[in-house]
């Protein structure tokens, strides 16, 4: 029984705890450079604290996604920004399992570009802090502040579960923190290029998993939820 978090703490004072609490641990942050993940990195940035901010760059990202990496790091140089994605190059992916995989098969793509690496990225992490909000739905509505992860054997950290996307908008701009300007042009959320579309008339405020595999039912990439079903399932895309 993991205990230690209070009902209705905030965030800030939820990462201050975990700081202090697992001071000596190794206490990864992890972000996919959405607005979540920003509001938590600033929150990390404040203590002072150099707790690696580890990210998978799935080859796949955004052209602002990588510029808004490079300002994040600029702004926070004593955090470091950690690539742990793939080194499987888009070339060598079709050449081994034909083109457009993450169209014929995006469970498999994700397990290749995302699920894969992160387990990588985990081993030998004792603590994950990570920006999920169980107003974001689906499988997340289940999501506490502090819980055991058992797909990857680590304390789990959610500072911002109790949040919504109104409440990090407003962290967002009280505390400037540098967000991806794709929020202004209707992207609710960032990930590959391939399997995510702006939605129309969302505003950065708002939050929706509408634009992500559009066309399909699947809304998670695997990474917090069914990773290990999803590792053990597509374990043939092992680069």
């Amino acid at each position: 029984m993991i205990t230690g978090i209070a009902g209705g703490t905030a965030p800030e004072e939820i990462v201050a705890w975990t700081l202090r609490r697992f001071a000596g641990r190794r206490v990864v942050v992890s972000t996919s450079f959405g607005m979540e993940g920003c509001a938590l990195v600033d929150m990390v940035a404040r203590h002072g604290v150099p707790v690696p901010v580890i990210y998978l760059d799935t080859m796949f990202l955004f052209p602002e996604t990588y510029a808004l990496r490079d300002r994040m790091a600029a702004r926070y140089p004593h955090l470091t920004f950690e690539n742990r994605g793939t080194s499987l190059t888009p070339g060598a992916q079709a050449e081994r399992f034909g083109p457009e995989l993450w169209r014929r098969d995006p469970d498999a793509c994700c397990g290749l570009r995302k699920v894969e690496p992160m387990r990588r990225a985990l081993e030998g992490v004792e603590v994950w802090m990570t920006g999920l909000m169980r107003s974001q739905g689906g499988e997340r509505t289940g999501i506490r502040e502090l819980q055991w992860n058992d797909a990857y054997g680590l304390i789990q950290v959610n500072p911002l579960a109790g949040w919504d996307r109104g409440r990090v908008w407003d962290y967002i701009a009280a505390h400037d923190v540098p967000y991806n300007e794709l929020h202004e042009r209707g992207y609710p959320t960032l990930g590959c290029t391939h399997c995510t579309r702006p939605v129309p008339g969302a505003r950065p405020e708002h939050y929706t998993r509408l634009g992500r595999w559009a066309g399909t039912d699947k809304t998670e990439c695997g990474l917090h939820f069914d990773a290990g079903r999803t590792i053990e399932r597509k374990a043939w895309v092992q680069p």
